[in-house]
């Protein structure tokens, strides 16, 4: 049986799992959550999260440290609301610093005067909240979730923003399977943000996937993953992987199919 690597990039101790709250069949909570990691050899976990999950952020934060498994990264409002409020309070009353994983317009944006009045919307935007994720010691990560934020020179362009405006604690994190349509290019747009990058989430990748319904399909079932996966590794960027449940499914399943795939791919 094929074994992931002992160390590097796609090492069980660099994965991350991501995605595995509230898409999980199981519904698990905070404890078998962590139980779950600690049986697959998961070090770290990206919390995402609803509603329903707040009243258990500090048994989350309890689990995790109990099994071993550290609190990499957490979903976070586009705005100083009322939830993100309760998780920088949580995360201070635990010591934590995680990256904290934002996202914003997931429309188009095919005219430059909009484009350039929406990337300076998000500098104002995202301003607060670096300055609150820098007050305890964390990084904001621009997540690529569809649309003209999730373009790669756009987010530059944020980022390029935000420091200017004295912000340097944020960066940003590539998800494959928001990037179908980078596939031909994938090179050039790594090259665009691999001074930013924070995090790369992986995914099987098939073109057309997004439009085809699959995707969000298992590593080593898509036929593009591999090439991708190699310009990753050759580009020398070095990060934490994320491996994802995203699916309705048992997540232990699905990350289970995950780790098996990689272990193929990572020779």
């Amino acid at each position: 049986m094929a074994q992931l690597p002992a160390e590097g990039l796609f090492s069980r101790t660099n994965l991350v799992a991501w995605c595995i709250v509230p898409f999980d069949s199981k519904k698990r909570g905070p404890e078998e959550r962590a139980q779950m990691l600690e049986r697959l050899g998961v070090k770290r976990l990206a919390y995402d999260w609803r509603a329903e999950h707040i009243p258990t952020f500090d048994a989350e934060i309890a689990a995790l440290q109990r099994h071993g498994i550290e609190l990499t990264a957490w979903w976070f409002p586009a705005a100083l609301n009322d939830e993100a409020k309760a998780i920088l309070a949580c995360l201070e009353r635990h010591r934590l610093s995680p990256q904290l994983w934002v996202t914003l317009g997931t429309e188009p944006e095919p005219d430059p005067a909009r484009l350039a009045e929406k990337i300076q919307g998000a500098v104002a935007t995202l301003g607060p909240i670096c300055s609150a994720a820098g007050r305890m010691g964390s990084t904001v990560g621009l997540y690529n979730h569809l649309g003209w934020f999730g373009e790669p020179t756009h987010q530059v362009a944020v980022i390029a923003g935000l420091r200017a405006a004295g912000h340097t604690n944020v960066g940003s994190v590539y998800n494959f399977h928001h990037a179908h349509a980078h596939l031909d290019d994938f090179s050039a747009q790594l090259e665009v943000l691999k001074p930013h990058l924070l995090a790369v989430n992986l995914n099987g990748m098939v073109r057309r996937g997004d439009e085809r319904g699959r995707k969000i399909i298992p590593l080593g079932t898509g036929d593009e993953e591999l090439r991708l996966m190699q310009i990753l590794v050759a580009s020398g960027w070095r990060g934490p992987v994320g491996i994802i449940g995203h699916t309705d499914e048992d997540a232990e399943v699905k990350l289970r199919r995950e780790l098996e795939g990689l272990a193929r791919l990572a020779p």
